[in-house]
């Protein structure tokens, strides 16, 4: 079944729900001091572990030159450190480091606001929900790999 079969806005509904969490990412890295890439980089890194600078650089889209200097900003407002790679002494290994307060003081009210309309749903909704986030996630990586890939 179609989205437009189940609810005739349903694309444009979907459409302003992306748009509010983008404009919410850009507003937080703002109030952080940070670039939207930067903070994007950072989740990343979180969610992920510790990487070398070429994949992070993969992983953000960003060529080496923008992938150094977004590793220098972060590494100059506290948030990551490079460390020699354990493998290859030749490498580099970004870390997050302790996630500065400053970030969660800016991230606690859409948390807070997103975890009282989480409480409003049944276990089995939930599982639906979380079941949805889970496969768009893939379907986005998907995606972005196709798009990457005929460029």
């Amino acid at each position: 079944m179609s989205t437009s079969a189940m609810r005739p806005d349903a694309g444009a509904v979907y459409r302003r729900y992306l748009s509010a969490v983008m404009l919410h990412g850009h507003a937080s890295a703002k109030a952080c001091e940070l670039g939207a890439t930067d903070l994007y980089a950072l989740n990343i890194l979180e969610l992920s572990g510790p990487m070398t600078p070429g994949e992070l650089g993969t992983r953000t889209g960003l060529t080496t030159g923008p992938t150094t200097r977004l590793v220098d900003r972060l590494e100059q407002a506290g948030y990551v450190h490079r460390a020699p790679s354990p493998d290859d002494r030749r490498k580099v290994i970004v870390e997050p480091v302790a996630k500065p307060a400053k970030l969660d003081e800016v991230m606690a009210p859409a948390r807070h606001r997103i975890s009282e309309i989480l409480r409003g749903y049944s276990p089995e909704q939930l599982e639906v929900l979380f079941d949805y986030f889970t496969r768009a996630t893939d379907a986005y990586h998907e995606a972005t790999d196709d798009l990457r890939t005929d460029t």
